[in-house]
């Protein structure tokens, strides 16, 4: 990664950044499989925070292939790592993540792979197999460095084990910017309704998870919004009744419209995101995607959670560039710049 830019800047060169990734990345995938670096096994991605989040959608694609796969939060398990068939990708923008890079370090080296923006890096340098999005420059409050992750890991999954690349990432770029020209026009105004809200909570479909958790993330780092990430199942099964004054994001084409027509009904506001033709009420907006392959479609999701975040930072007058809290320990220091980023 070549540093932080503002994220005003990032979200504007999104679309073109995306666009040259797509290429790059779908080369090297390719390349790794000719390889025979995608196979066997599935794989078990493990990462932090939003690099955790965007391994959900490739995670559903694999299993929906019939290919067991996992994603776990690097830091959530004793280490070493409990020996396993299954390779070990670890997922760091930075390639500085401490904990994902103590994941790699404690499995055999011919399990270990990595999915980093910068290279080199302390964990592209443990690994054999990496591959790179390309060192692009990215926010702080990760934009472009998020949705080419998805990217990588979703190719990575269309082409596990003999797969083919999804002809539908040739259309992403166009979606990308039809997603973005709608939300010029309608972001703001969203972001105005619910700029005293208390809370948020950001409701998925099982390949959308990682989309809500991301949000969720974005609207604390960004906007200083109180909020949560679930699964759709798991907030029917009794979270929802605490729903209140706060702003209720649902992401889904299935159960979902039913859950935030129920939730709208009841006079919470709610905005939801989805494929299907839902009218809109006083109390529901509806956003609409393009119907996609699922890794496809988070990238689209993450477009719209971004747009939110910042948006609502501007209306409740916050500064999207500074953050409040520097923890010295989530990531290593490199011996080029002495610092942690």
């Amino acid at each position: 990664m070549k540093g932080y830019i503002p994220l005003v800047e990032a979200r504007r060169k999104q679309a073109e950044q995306l666009d040259d990734a797509i290429a790059r990345i779908a080369e090297n995938a390719l390349a790794l499989q000719a390889a025979g670096a995608l196979s066997g096994p599935g794989p078990i991605f493990v990462g932090i925070g939003a690099s955790l989040a965007a391994a959900a959608a490739p995670v559903w694609a694999l299993r929906k292939r019939g290919i067991h796969s996992w994603r776990l939060g690097a830091g959530d398990h004793p280490l070493p790592f409990p020996e396993s068939v299954h390779p070990i990708i670890g997922i760091s923008q930075s390639g500085k993540s401490s904990e994902t890079l103590a994941v790699l370090k404690s499995v055999e080296p011919a399990l270990r792979f990595a999915v980093v923006n910068n290279d080199p890096s302390p964990i592209s340098s443990v690994v054999d197999r990496a591959l790179v999005l390309g060192n692009i420059p990215d926010s702080y409050a990760s934009t472009i460095g998020y949705t080419a992750t998805i990217v990588a890991l979703g190719m990575i999954a269309d082409l596990w084990d003999g797969g083919e690349l999804d002809p539908q990432w040739a259309l992403l770029p166009g979606d990308v910017r039809a997603v973005e020209a709608q939300l010029a026009q309608r972001s703001i105004s969203i972001a105005s309704r619910f700029a005293a809200a208390p809370t948020a909570d950001f409701v998925g479909a099982g390949p959308a998870v990682g989309s809500a958790e991301a949000g969720a993330l974005l609207f604390r780092e960004v906007a200083r919004v109180h909020s949560t990430a679930m699964s759709t199942r798991q907030y029917l099964h009794g979270s929802m009744e605490s729903a209140g004054d706060g702003m209720h994001i649902v992401l889904g084409d299935e159960r979902e419209i039913d859950l935030a027509q129920t939730l709208s009904a009841a006079g919470h506001r709610v905005v939801l995101i989805t494929s299907q033709d839902v009218p809109e009420t006083e109390s529901l907006t509806v956003i609409p995607l393009p119907r996609r392959h699922a890794a496809q479609r988070a990238i689209l999701e993450a477009l719209v959670m971004q747009a939110f975040a910042n948006d609502m930072a501007f209306v409740r007058g916050i500064d999207v560039e500074e953050f409040v809290f520097h923890n010295a320990d989530t990531k290593v220091e490199t011996s080029s710049s002495g610092t942690v980023a």
